[in-house]
């Protein structure tokens, strides 16, 4: 018959791949389980407030056109449900894809069991693929990882948060106007079952039965099942644990499996008494808490609670005698093998002869250690028991107290015994390895000391005074052709007849009298003992290593290994050499991936690569964090040693008197720093000591290790200092910046699509740079020293004097600050910090341009009135070439009608004024220290941005010249260099303005409208200043953004506002230049300054005699 799992046996192969997926989904749900965003458990009010109207729960699909309705009518929650969809759509998108292959993994199971029964496959029925192994295997795996998948959903990814995360794919995605979408199947499988994962949480009637029951699954397939798991030893496992007392351990993974399944027929566990019994008796009688896949526990007590049948068989095992008798056994257990193997770890107790001659023994003495460690760790782990649950408690301070239950001694054991299996491992792949070539070198030393032997009877040889014997210079010719004959493929016979050979060397020595002749006695010793080696040779079977790995099984552990890691760090810092100890329980915590890993390789899965990575990942992760404490040891230490050179020990003269030498030596504070320095090498040394270790498919390199640990070390301490060092009190008359940063990642909030954790380039698993709660609107240090610097040079109490690169008060006239700030900000945080912050500035401006831009397309575009004012404004100015007759009317009139509604336009045009003046300053900062740092570089860079815009100028009068590619990264590449070198213009960026708006004239006149308005044509308050550099630069910024034809036209309007004016001046014969039209020359004179452009430009606009009277003016 074909082998069931043959590539051409589709049977066998549908079933496999089944199974294959099963393992695979259940590794993407514990990923994704770590990945849910945080703002759908709505935990916090602040989301209840922001997000509650765009997340809803199923009952969003009573009446979805109430919802929509609802925020049709809202446009800024149009406007957060778009930003939401843009910042989730990938993250819901791969959530949906993981649970709609949930539901694809049961329909796919149903339809294999319908083809079975409907024969599609030619002599198989569900019936056949049960009596065989594999088939038998397969198909009861395949409930049981589905049961495990259900619960795996509900235990980590709570019931609301899921049906929130499908409403909303099904809002934002296009699934639900697809056809063959199955969104109604998915939701009607995983939606809420009211099962809650904390602790002291009220289970659900009827759960999880009824949560198992919503696609029906075949009642004959999951009787059969259930029937295999309760009579059959299926994966052959009793045969590695031969003693009765280790039979619950040897089925452990097999009664995981019949828990799970047992929940598809609830009807078993309510009323089937006799056959819970027979279950509990096979599976449960030493045993309540048990792992049901990689580690995740499940403590019968509390799972069979609501069950009869299945609680009334259990009392049995719970039964306080029995406990008292299973824990003071595996007490017993303890002390007995921690002296028994460590009298095995001896240096150079095992030896390979040893080892071979005591194989039994040595077996014997790991699965007591490994059944001893399980039952310990499971039973007395604090995941298991429910501290609210009275019994429970009980239950486990019996265990502890009989036990005598201390957890650094069951570490200790851990550690022992993982070391022991490693060595063992190692020694018999290498004895496997070498196995072929040493049985040859015996076989041939063997059967050439039988030839010399023959030849010393032969009387040749002279020296050897052994009188000739022909008779036995034949028999020992004949013993050597024997053993010459010996064949290593045939290892049964070969043993045999090894074993008759040594009984004839033993009879020949006696018989003939040979005991005379020690050489003779020598030669027939050595040949015993190379055919007793062979013995031993030939009897390294891959057996002992299968079972070995079947024994060592450490998958249980895979989530409560985490309550030892403080006993581990503890005794690192003790002694740091505990790390190769440390390394054989790692391996075989890695051992564990084997399980979810077997089916998939079995069928050559592409999902073996991302399942590995995960559980790989996940056991790096930890390896990482019990290990971190090396670099934790080594900056405390560090610190001390800074403490004291700082501090305590006086810095020597270059001159010193003799008398005084006692006093400068200091020998107790020079001693503590030459102990502390070489605390930190043992520690080093002791990490390194670890080795290069493959951990499942990661190589772990222990010099990586220890740099990328201390580098997370010195990330987190930096980021403490900065975030304690860098909070101020808005209130503090003078300003704390200064003081605070001689003693001394913020744009994601101004992104519209959020950057998440794990798609930062910034951010690491291995090294992260830890979040600290907020103090205040910023979501870190850098914010708040930016917040902190706006505030104090704020356009409305502070006046920019740019001759002076100085900020003033206005009311008191003192000095505010100055460019120093940014040298003072360099020192401190230097150029990453100081480029940072100018990024930050970039993302707020962007902010206030979009703010300003929304506000003006909902308030005055929209608003009828205010547009048909300026409607007649441009009716009147038109043509902007000419002159405006009865100017001051005209003008007055529309900003008088106009004035109340701009403050806060003009308010945000400042604000972006003022960003741009800061951005000035420290593109001014970095450029000169650059220079004068790096000047080689900043000379380099400043050639290669020249000749760039000079190839680019080039291309645009000739396409026929070169230009960068679209794929080209240069110009990408080459822009973050130049902004770190502060080799750029501000003033010449144009952000991405997100505003559904279009600008026109209208917008145009609408900004002329503010200018004028603000500097005066109507009376304005003294003490409502404008600060005038703020001004300019914003209302620059802001033409900037759009097309250069309405800077031309605002120019223009300028241009004909001065013109206007004063031709009614000459007209009226007013002498003096009125202040509205010097504030329009000097807006024209600074524009073309900060822009760099030539002087026409505006004097395209304005006649040059005009800007010559100007001048006199001033």
């Amino acid at each position: 018959m074909v082998d069931f799992l043959a590539e051409n046996n589709l049977c066998g192969q549908a079933i496999l791949r089944i199974v294959s997926r099963g393992n695979a989904i259940i590794a993407e749900l514990l990923r994704l389980s770590e990945f849910i965003p945080a703002v759908f458990r709505l935990k916090d009010k602040s989301d209840q407030q922001k997000y509650g109207d765009i997340i809803c729960d199923f009952s969003y699909f009573k009446g979805p056109e109430y919802y929509e309705s609802k925020l049709e009518a809202k446009p800024e929650l149009q406007d957060l449900d778009e930003e939401f969809r843009e910042n989730n759509i990938e993250i819901l998108t791969r959530f949906y894809l993981a649970f709609e292959s949930v539901h694809k993994y049961v329909v796919d199971l149903k339809r294999y069991l319908d083809d079975l029964n409907e024969g599609v496959y030619i002599q198989q029925t569900l019936e056949t693929v049960l009596l065989n192994e594999d088939g038998k295997q397969l198909l009861c795996e395949a409930l049981y990882l589905y049961g495990v998948m259900l619960l795996v959903i509900d235990q980590k990814m709570e019931g609301e948060v899921r049906e929130r995360m499908l409403v909303s794919y099904y809002r934002y995605s296009a699934a639900r106007s697809s056809a063959d979408s199955n969104l109604d199947d998915i939701c009607k499988l995983l939606r809420s079952t009211g099962y809650s994962s904390h602790p002291g949480a009220k289970r659900p009637p009827n759960y999880p039965e009824s949560y198992f029951q919503r696609v029906p699954i075949s009642p004959t397939f999951i009787s059969m099942v259930i029937g295999r798991l309760r009579s059959d030893d299926i994966y052959n496992q009793v045969s590695a644990y031969p003693l009765p007392e280790h039979r619950s351990t040897a089925l452990a993974t097999q009664a995981a499996m019949l828990c799970v399944c047992l929940y598809f027929t609830p009807s078993i566990l309510h009323t089937q008494q006799a056959k819970m019994r027979e279950i509990v008796d096979k599976y449960f009688p030493d045993n309540w808490v048990i792992s049901i896949y990689m580690g995740i526990t499940v403590n019968l007590v509390e799972a069979w609670e609501p069950y009869k049948a299945a609680k009334t068989a259990l009392n049995y095992t719970l039964d306080t005698a029995n406990i008292k008798e299973q824990a003071g056994r595996y007490s017993a257990s303890v002390e007995s093998l921690r002296p028994q193997v460590q009298q095995l770890l001896k240096e150079g107790f095992l030896r390979e002869e040893i080892v071979l001659d005591n194989i039994p023994k040595l077996l014997n003495c790991l699965r007591d250690c490994n059944v001893a460690i399980r039952w310990l760790m499971l039973h007395t782990a604090e995941s298991a028991y429910d501290p609210n649950n009275k019994r429970l408690r009980q239950i486990k301070d019996q265990v502890i107290n009989d036990s005598k239950y201390n957890p650094k001694i069951l570490f200790q054991l851990l550690l022992d015994t993982a070391q022991f299996e490693f060595i063992l491992k190692e020694m018999f792949k290498q004895m496997l390895a070498e196995k072929q070539l040493k049985w040859e070198s015996y076989k041939k030393e063997g059967s050439e000391r039988m030839m010399e032997l023959a030849e010393v009877f032969s009387g040749v040889k002279p020296l050897t005074r052994v009188e000739k014997n022909e008779n036995l210079q034949a028999w020992f010719r004949e013993i050597s052709k024997q053993i010459e004959s010996l064949n290593y493929e045939d290892s049964t016979a070969a043993g045999r007849k090894t074993v008759q050979l040594i009984q004839a060397l033993v009879e020949v020595q006696e018989f003939h009298q040979l005991e005379s002749n020690l050489q003779v006695c020598q030669f027939l010793a050595d040949t015993r003992k190379f055919l007793h080696q062979m013995i031993r040779t030939i009897n390294i079977k891959e057996e002992v290593l299968i079972t070995m790995q079947i024994v060592g099984d450490l998958s249980y552990a895979w989530q409560i290994i985490d309550s030892f890691t403080s006993i581990m760090q503890e005794s690192i810092r003790a002694n740091p050499f505990m790390v190769t100890k440390l390394r054989a329980t790692f391996l075989k915590l890695a051992s564990a991936l084997d399980l979810p890993l077997l089916r998939i390789n079995q069928v050559n899965s592409p999902d073996l690569l991302s399942v590995s990575q995960f559980y790989s990942g996940e056991l790096v992760a930890y390896v990482r964090k019990v290990l971190q404490i090396i670099p934790e040891s080594m900056f405390t230490s560090l610190a001390k040693i800074i403490k004291l050179q700082i501090h305590d020990i006086m810095e020597v003269p270059t001159r010193l008197d003799k008398d005084k030498l006692k006093d400068y030596a200091q020998l107790s504070a020079r001693y503590e720093v030459a102990k502390l320095t070489h605390a930190i090498s043992v520690f080093t040394e002791g990490i390194l000591m670890m080795k290069t270790t493959l951990v499942g498919i990661i190589k772990v390199d222990p010099k990586q290790l220890l740099e990328d640990g201390i580098r997370k070390e010195l990330v987190k301490r930096v980021a403490y200092a900065l975030h304690k060092g860098l909070i101020f009190n808005p209130k503090a008359k003078p300003s704390e910046l200064m003081p605070k940063l001689k003693e001394m990642q913020e744009c994601n909030s101004f992104l519209r699509t959020k950057i998440q954790d794990w798609q930062s380039v910034y951010q690491s698993t291995h090294i992260p740079i830890p979040k600290y709660p907020s103090v205040d609107e910023s979501a870190t240090f850098i914010g708040r020293l930016c917040r902190e610097i706006l505030r104090i040079t704020d356009p409305k109490t502070t006046c920019y004097i740019d001759q002076l690169n100085t900020w003033y008060d206005m009311r008191t006239h003192q000095e505010v600050t100055n460019n120093r700030l940014f040298s003072e900000i360099q020192d401190t945080l230097g150029t990453f910090g100081l480029n940072g912050l100018d990024r930050l500035l970039c993302f707020m401006i962007v902010k206030e341009l979009q703010n300003f831009l929304t506000v003006l397309q909902k308030n005055i575009l929209k608003d009828k009135a205010v547009v048909d004012i300026f409607k007649a404004l441009l009716s009147a100015v038109n043509p902007v070439k000419g002159i405006v007759a009865n100017a001051s009317k005209v003008y007055v009139n529309a900003v008088t009608k106009t004035q109340k509604i701009w403050p806060p336009y003009l308010e945000a045009i400042m604000k972006v004024g003022q960003m741009q003046i800061l951005r000035q300053q420290i593109a001014n900062e970095l450029n000169y220290s650059c220079k004068f740092d790096s000047k080689h570089l900043a000379a380099a860079l400043d050639n290669l941005n020249k000749s760039l815009l000079s190839d680019i100028e080039a291309h645009y009068q000739d396409p026929s010249l070169p230009y960068p590619k679209e794929d080209n990264t240069l110009l990408y590449e080459i822009t973050a260099y130049l902004e770190a070198a502060g080799i750029q213009n501000p003033l010449n960026k144009v952000s991405r303005v997100y505003v559904k708006s279009s600008f026109d004239i209208i917008s145009v006149i609408i900004l002329f409208d503010v200018f004028v308005q603000s500097f005066g044509m109507t009376c304005r308050k003294a003490a409502d200043p404008v600060d005038w550099a703020p001004l300019v630069l914003g209302l620059l910024t802001l033409l900037k953004q759009f097309h250069s034809r309405y800077t031309e036209q605002f120019l223009a309007l300028i241009g004909q506002f001065i013109r206007s004016i004063m031709e009614q001046c000459t007209s009226q014969k007013i002498p003096d230049m009125p202040s509205d039209v010097v504030g329009a020359l000097m807006f024209l004179e600074d524009y073309v300054r900060y822009t760099k452009l030539p002087r026409k430009v505006a004097e395209a606009h304005v006649p040059s005699f005009v800007f010559d009277e100007f001048r006199t003016v001033l």
